[in-house]
Parts: structure tokens; sequence; C-alpha cells
């Protein structure tokens, strides 16, 4: 059984409320009484792409001193900027291709896939990607994976997410018409838990920490400042069944 806790959409801009809300929450999920397996970040960590912003959210998620008490999975959204997230946060030598990883566990495997599309707030996962998830998948032989990107691949009916949705869904449904291995995929970019499901699969999209997307009949503004920043937790069981449930930090 795999057990992850999911955040996302931290946005961090150098203020004391992006500062504060993600550290409310990575307050609340360092003090578990039980560890999880590891912690998935979906994406829009920074709000501009900078390398100042990148550094405090590697203090923040203990990337830096290897503080955190389990490990911290990260992969990128539209506000994030390739080169520097590879050099601030990774500690890798800076990069413009996608940034793509896998973490290995005993029973199963996630693959961080890059959505992001440089200069565009759309998604897409390029043929780089798509190549990379195959190989993956096959030196997994089998295992079962997860798929965790930022921008999910359908409608969730509010017109801000919806404008920017992960390109070409019909790639990704190919895909996982081939690759029975997947389990599910497990998304951010829109601000508000949704479950739903693609190409046979289930699809879970984490809440934001920033703010909370205000739906259509919640009534006027898209974004909900004022309420508390949210996670999620994310059961991947010995079935193959994956089980999402939902929490906020007040």
């Amino acid at each position: 059984m795999l057990v992850l806790a999911h955040i996302s959409d931290l946005h961090l801009d150098g203020t004391g409320r992006a500062t504060e809300r993600a550290e409310r929450v990575r307050d609340r999920l360092w003090e578990l009484p039980g560890p999880v397996d590891a912690l998935l970040v979906t994406g829009d960590i920074a709000d501009h792409g900078t390398e100042g912003e990148y550094e405090e959210a590697a203090r923040i998620l203990g990337l830096r001193d290897r503080g955190a008490p389990f490990p911290v999975l990260t992969c990128p959204g539209n506000h994030d900027s390739r080169a520097p997230y590879r050099k601030a946060l990774l500690g890798e030598p800076a990069g413009d291709g996608p940034v793509n990883s896998v973490r290995v566990f005993d029973d199963a495997a996630v693959l961080m896939c890059d959505s992001s599309v440089p200069g565009s707030d759309e998604g897409e996962l390029d043929e780089e990607t798509y190549a990379w998830i195959e190989e993956t998948l096959d030196e997994l032989d089998g295992l079962p994976a997860l798929l965790a990107f930022h921008h999910p691949p359908v409608a969730l009916h509010h017109p801000l997410p919806d404008a920017y949705q992960l390109r070409r869904p019909s790639a990704l449904a190919a895909l996982l018409e081939r690759r029975s291995e997947v389990a599910g995929i497990i998304t951010g970019h829109a601000h508000t838990p949704a479950a739903t499901t693609f190409g046979g699969r289930p699809l879970v999209v984490g809440p934001g920490v920033t703010w909370t997307l205000r739906l259509p009949w919640e009534g006027e503004g898209a974004a909900d400042r004022e309420a508390p920043p949210g996670f999620a937790f994310h059961v991947l069981d010995d079935e193959g069944r994956l089980t999402s449930h939902f929490r906020v930090a007040v």
C-alpha cells in the first residue's frame, strides 16, 4: 500500500500571506502521528518562477537541509520556470528541457511529469515526456504507477481552469489504453479538490494552498482567498484502487 500526502499551487511570491499558508500546511503534515510514504507537490510552487521563490520553497519543504520526515516529490506548473526550478529547488544544473522524475516504492511508483509549456498557461505533455513515461513504465516491469502532473486533462466546469487544460488529451488517453499498470492520475492547477475519471482511470485534482476556486454556483469571483489552504491524502491499495481524502489546515 502506498500513502501520499498531496499539496498544489503554493504560489510562493515573497509575501507573508503565501509563506504563512504554505508553512501552515507543511506543519500539519510534518506533525502527523504516523508518517506517509511521500509528499507530492503538483506544480505552481512559485508564482513568478524566480530563484528566490524556489529557495523559499526548498526551505519550507525541507529540501535543502533534508528536514522533511518523508520524501518530497515535485513537478512544475505553468507559473514555474524550468531553469530556476532545477537550480534553486532541486539543486541540479539549470536546463530548459522538461523536468520529469520517478520515485519507486516497494509496491508502486510515482511518475512526476512536466506539463508546463514555457511562455504559456496551457499545459502539454510533449513527445519527450511521453517517450520518458513509456520507457519508465517499461523499466518498472508492470509495477503499479501513478502519473502526476499539473494540468487536468478534462473540463472541471469552471471557465478559469477550463481555459488552460492539458493540450492533446487524446495522446494521454491512448497511452492509458496501452498501459494497464497506470492506476490513476493526480493533478493540481484548478485550486479546487475534485475527483473524476479519464481514460478509464481515477483522476484526482488537489486543492490549492494559496486560494480556493469558487465554482459558478457558489457566488461571484473565482478566488476565495479566505478559505483555508487544502491538502489531500491518496491511498493506492494492494488491489490497485486509488482512494483520496481531502483536508484543510485551519
